[in-house]
């Protein structure tokens, strides 16, 4: 595990209250599993990428930190950690975002100072894969692959072995890979036995394909309403970590997502967006029953879902793609 992990809590002490907070919230009311909710979409932006965007600005050298300030590409969680970090430190912040990010998000970002670029989807990707893009001026953050962004990432983590000690597994989203390589870097420092699962979607599962393959590969990939997760293939560079530190993908559907995000509504009072929702949805799937067992801990990664999508989710009803 990297240093920067167990230094993170001590570089923004100021941040100490809303970034600390643990949810322990049990499933019970259902199902006789032992389920544990880590509550993230009750941060300051409503997502776990406040901790990785606020750790990449205060470790970077303000020396090297370019007079045009910050960029980022982001679907809008990311995005939004790195313009509320930006404004806390009077940093200029540009957000590069696919065209359909959800409404929610991009306002967010914009109520936060972050100055957004709508730009088509693969370009979108592309950014993500070179970590630039071409004009664009500023230090590029990358969402994903920086170590201190992982490392942010990773106090997640050590928060769940600190309220759960007893904790046997924790199932993480994928998108890019840097949430479930920081908390699995983390809990398994402090606990080697612990089983680290991540989840997609059945419309972009580019990890189970590569697990399937041994190698990183590419998928099919069918946008969705879980914009938090899914790509349309593995970032190179975060395989090496992912094949050693998480144990495999469980894939899940859109309609067992969608009545995840109505569970944790209706039983939890739980706002979840699909990527955080994903994991109880990958707790309570059939694959689990012969994978997972004794204490689960869920990350619930955010809670930034549009308010039209929420109302269909209620309602049992998968929202559609516009």
């Amino acid at each position: 595990m990297s240093p920067s992990v167990l230094g993170f809590h001590y570089l923004l002490p100021e941040q100490g209250e809303n970034l600390g907070q643990v949810t322990g919230k049990l499933l019970r009311t259902l199902y006789p599993l032992k389920i544990y909710l880590k509550l993230e979409n009750l941060q300051p932006i409503g997502s776990f990428k406040i901790r990785g965007a606020c750790n990449a600005l205060a470790r970077h050298d303000p020396s090297k930190l370019s007079s045009d300030g910050v960029y980022t590409a982001s679907a809008g969680n990311f995005a939004q950690g790195l313009a509320w970090s930006a404004q806390q430190r009077t940093i200029p912040c540009k957000i590069l975002a696919p065209e359909d990010a959800p409404i929610t998000k991009l306002e967010a970002i914009q109520r936060l100072g972050g100055h957004v670029t709508k730009i088509p989807y693969d370009d979108w990707w592309n950014v993500i894969m070179k970590h630039e893009y071409p004009g664009m001026k500023g230090s590029f953050i990358h969402p994903v692959c920086e170590e201190d962004v992982i490392a942010g990432n990773g106090t997640i983590g050590l928060e769940i072995y600190e309220d759960l000690p007893d904790v046997d597994v924790v199932i993480c989203p994928y998108g890019g890979g840097g949430l479930i390589t920081g908390v699995a870097s983390a809990v398994k420092a402090l606990k080697p036995d612990i089983k680290v699962y991540a989840t997609e979607v059945d419309t972009a599962c580019p990890l189970r394909s590569s697990f399937d393959l041994g190698k990183p590969t590419s998928c099919n990939f069918i946008r969705s309403f879980v914009d938090g997760m899914g790509g349309k293939s593995i970032l190179p560079e975060m395989w090496p970590l992912v094949k050693n530190l998480v144990e495999d993908s469980i894939v899940v559907t859109l309609q067992e997502v969608t009545n995840s995000i109505k569970l944790l509504a209706e039983r939890n009072h739980v706002i979840a967006e699909g990527a955080g929702a994903a994991t109880v949805a990958a707790a309570l799937c059939e694959e689990s029953e012969r994978k997972l067992h004794g204490n689960i801990v869920c990350v619930i990664s955010g809670g930034n879902i549009d308010t039209d999508k929420l109302i269909q989710t209620l309602e049992g009803v998968i929202p559609k793609m516009e």
